[in-house]
């Protein structure tokens, strides 16, 4: 059945041009990095001689962080945004399928969509770094790491803009809040551990990177569970 619904889903969105911001979501962070390395590349050198895998993959972990969080929001709204625009929640809800199944479908669409976004970093992030040169000698497990932890680490970040997304016709107001949440988290480093929006920085005074990750999960689980009773309960118009 969630299958199902995942097809559903997909055609729902096809002509939102949802792949192209993926890709810009993925990529565009790659080509940031590019960018700083193509003014910059004799100091960036000589400045992380000593480790430039690490360098670079520590400046791609702090750009890819706030691009994660707006794409959350932005395809959290793309998704709730067809039946808003239609008019049609009542019509999807009339099939022979649950609230619960109908929300999970959008869940597990958004977090796959996201984590495409982060393979797209990954490769990106590889082939960047053989272009510039730097050694074939890639610490898979740092990449890995910066990657798709902070994926699980924002969890509750994309339970919160999809159930904000759903409930709200409106979708001024969860991309404003996904909008804030960026900003916020650009600050991360300032932040209190505990502090959602400073998890995907994976960064606490533990120094130990799976802490936040573990936090984005039980808590995006807990959010998940909370916005799909209120989808259940909540009156369609």
């Amino acid at each position: 059945m969630l299958l199902q619904l995942l097809a559903v889903e997909r055609l729902k969105i096809r002509r939102k041009a949802v792949w192209p911001l993926i890709a810009a979501g993925g990529f565009g962070v790659v080509l940031l990095q590019a960018a700083n390395y193509a003014l910059r590349y004799d100091y960036l050198m000589k400045l992380n001689a000593d480790d430039p895998w690490g360098h670079l993959l520590s400046e791609t972990h702090f750009l890819a962080v706030p691009s994660l969080i707006i794409g959350m929001a932005i395809i959290a709204s793309m998704i709730a945004g067809v039946e808003h625009a239609t008019n049609a929640w009542k019509q999807t809800l009339a099939l022979p399928l649950s609230r619960l199944s109908a929300y999970a479908a959008k869940f597990v669409l958004l977090i796959g969509l996201m984590f495409a976004a982060c393979s797209m970093l990954a490769v990106g992030t590889i082939a960047l770094g053989l272009c510039l040169s730097i050694g074939t000698d890639i610490p898979y497990d740092e990449l890995l790491r910066i990657c798709y932890l902070p994926l699980l680490a924002a969890l509750p970040i994309g339970a919160i803009q999809l159930w904000l997304s759903v409930s709200l016709a409106n979708q001024a107001i969860p991309l404003t809040v996904g909008v804030l949440g960026t900003v916020v988290s650009m600050f991360g480093m300032a932040l209190g551990d505990f502090v959602p929006y400073k998890w995907p920085m994976l960064d606490n005074q533990w120094n130990e990177p799976l802490i936040p990750a573990a936090l984005g999960l039980a808590v995006g689980l807990v959010i998940y569970i909370a916005g799909s009773v209120h989808f259940v309960r909540k009156d369609v118009k």
